[in-house]
């Protein structure tokens, strides 16, 4: 049976619990080693994610060659 692929959320939450836990500095050095395995694939698959959000948005509002700017969030210093 195929895993069910994780939604951006649920791996944002992931990776999250996973920073957290090698933050501590609790795990073993082979969990460690798994738990930034597995932290890797879940930011990869994110930074796909992302990116194929991106794109489709440039699509969707015409914007395929313009470069994207990015805007502080209210609030926010950039």
């Amino acid at each position: 049976m195929a895993a069910k692929r994780k939604t951006f959320e649920e791996s944002m939450l992931r990776l999250e619990e996973i920073v957290t836990r090698l933050e501590k500095g609790e795990a073993t050095l082979e969990e460690s080693m798994a738990l930034f395995e597995e932290g890797t694939k879940l930011a990869a698959a994110c930074a796909k994610q992302l990116d194929t959000a991106e794109q489709k948005v440039r699509k969707l509002t015409g914007a395929a060659n313009a470069v994207p700017e990015e805007q502080p969030i209210k609030g926010e210093v950039l």
